[in-house]
């Protein structure tokens, strides 16, 4: 079964391959039209997995479009980081990149001839004015007093605002439609704006810029678009793209067609409040593995298969919803169960001295690096008579529901023999500072000879041999489900949403890549961050923990 075949169908599909059927269209062509005004989110990996995955299921084409309509809030930096995350995401763009700027020149002509038409009209009203005289969802509009312009004053008056003769804010050129529409969005809707910015693309070359639903259904028409997929918020301005095109000499034809977008629980997804969060430095970047962008995910250790996991799993409805963030944890969890190879760290270390075995005398101990994937091979680990364990794996008393290590009571180290807490040793607050045991030689990766039940099992690393590494814990940034909703979303924050932890790890992490997941046994998933993170310097970032606490 193919891969198509085998995954769930949708509105969307179904609507493709009616129109397929129909020979409506020859092959389907879709876009991914981002704003290159900050870093992409969970949210536009399900737009990607939609626009993209449909041309790959279909063989048709996948356009990456940059809707760089607003230069004032548009860097190259944007524009780089969403080209990486769509590639490092698993998919492709049909022939070059594309930017809406590219079509400006077509734009403005388009714009000429809705002026010749008597369709589009120079408006001198402040931007405070024409939303007052846009009326209400109750109430109607009324027309501006600068409607009425005849073709020949419309056609100067926007050649002068081409020019640089208005100031910013002073004209903008409008469609005449309806000030009475129970659309607002079809109320003269703006269609240029005056702006005296750089463009990232076209320099100085332009003070003026079209608008967003201007641009969009041209731009797709001028690439032959089939389907203009887009989220639900864009439904009423379908009427305002049909009305573009039903007015101007284009030849292609394309639809709009919108779904529900991505709300992820404990997440924002406004680029406006991510870019809060960085710029007032809560986080240490667009790529903090706490934010919920593309690239603060694959930071954390997220894999582009989890993601597309995630994205199909959820499925595309017209239904608005909101995700929880453990149905995304499980799919990394799931991914990473199967495929990261074990390893062992303690996080939070107190040593134990063996005192039965000889110091100086060091064993070296094979581990499989996957329980259940032999061919991903051994791994040797060295044991020496002083190790480090996790501190929480041992308590002087406990009851027989703790299956840890136990004064006077035995455990089994991972991959190695049984051990005996004897004694222990504390500093003057009363702290533990080393514990002292015994060994069973006899013991390594098998049962004691004399048939004693060995109940619980702990990891360790060799104290001599152990690599300091830095060890940050991560959780959800905000405290409440619903951080967007909140008057002050900051006030949400989670304090714990980082912990970091000062360990040790097993020497084989010396050689830890960039982009490789390990399972620290007993403590989570994890992996070399890559931006702190070095054979010199171990930075290790948590991607999930072994199980979903929340829910518990």
């Amino acid at each position: 079964m193919s891969e198509m075949e085998a995954r769930p169908t949708n509105f969307i599909r179904q609507i493709i391959d009616a129109d397929l059927a129909a020979k409506k269209y020859k092959t389907t062509h879709t876009r991914f039209p981002p704003e290159p005004n900050g870093y992409l989110h969970i949210g536009h990996a399900k737009s990607i997995c939609l626009n993209f995955g449909i041309a790959m299921d279909y063989h048709g084409k996948c356009n990456l479009r940059f809707d760089d309509t607003n230069p004032a809030k548009e860097d190259m930096e944007y524009v780089e980081s969403i080209k990486r995350d769509v590639q490092w995401l698993g998919f492709q763009w049909d022939g070059e990149v594309r930017y809406s700027s590219d079509y400006f020149e077509q734009l403005y002509q388009y714009a000429i001839e809705l002026i010749n038409k008597g369709l589009a009209y120079v408006d001198e009203l402040s931007a405070e004015e024409i939303r007052e005289y846009r009326g209400t969802l109750t109430q109607p509009g009324k027309n501006s007093p600068y409607r009425d312009r005849s073709i020949t004053e419309n056609l100067s008056l926007f050649k002068k605002m081409r020019d640089g003769e208005f100031a910013e804010g002073a004209a903008c050129l409008r469609a005449k439609i309806d000030m009475a529409s129970p659309f607002i969005v079809m109320r003269d809707p703006v269609l240029y704006r005056i702006k005296f910015a750089e463009h990232h693309q076209t320099g100085d070359e332009w003070c003026i810029y079209p608008m967003y639903d201007f641009t969009h259904c041209i731009s797709d028409a001028i690439e032959n678009i089939t389907h203009s997929l887009c989220t639900l918020e864009f439904q009423d301005n379908r009427r305002l793209y049909d009305w573009v095109l039903d007015n101007i000499s284009i030849g292609a034809r394309p639809h709009q067609y919108e779904f529900s977008r991505l709300n992820l629980e404990y997440a924002i997804t406004s680029k406006r409040k991510l870019n809060l969060l960085v710029t007032e430095k809560i986080v240490d970047g667009w790529d903090d593995p706490r934010m919920p962008t593309i690239s603060g995910l694959r930071r954390r250790g997220y894999t582009p298969s989890s993601i597309r996991d995630f994205c199909y799993r959820i499925g595309v409805t017209k239904q608005e919803n909101t995700v929880e963030m453990s149905a995304l944890e499980f799919c990394i969890r799931e991914d990473l169960n199967e495929n990261a190879p074990r390893a062992m760290a303690v996080l939070d270390p107190v040593k134990v001295i063996i005192e039965n075995m000889a110091s100086g005398v060091d064993e070296v101990l094979s581990m499989q690096n996957h329980p259940n994937r032999p061919e991903l091979g051994e791994r040797q680990a060295p044991f020496s008579n002083e190790i480090y364990i996790d501190r929480a794996d041992f308590k002087e008393e406990a009851n027989k529901n703790y299956k840890r290590l136990v004064l006077g009571k035995e455990v089994r180290l991972r991959n190695a023999y049984v051990i005996k807490a004897e004694r222990v040793e504390k500093d003057s607050d009363g702290n533990i500072t080393t514990i002292y045991c015994t060994y069973d030689p006899t013991t390594l990766n098998k049962n004691p000879e004399d048939g004693r039940k060995i109940k619980g099992v702990i990891h360790w690393v060799s104290a001599k041999h152990a690599l300091p590494a830095e060890i940050r814990v991560y959780d959800r940034l905000f405290n409440t489900p619903n951080p967007g909703s909140e008057d002050d979303f900051l006030s949400t924050i989670n304090p714990d949403s980082l912990i970091v932890k000062q360990g040790f790890v097993e020497p084989s992490l010396r050689q830890a890549k960039v982009g490789v997941a390990y399972q620290f046994e007993r403590e989570g998933y994890f992996c070399l961050d890559s931006k702190d993170g070095s054979e010199d310097n171990l930075v290790f970032n948590r991607t999930v923990g072994l199980r979903d606490s929340w829910s518990e």
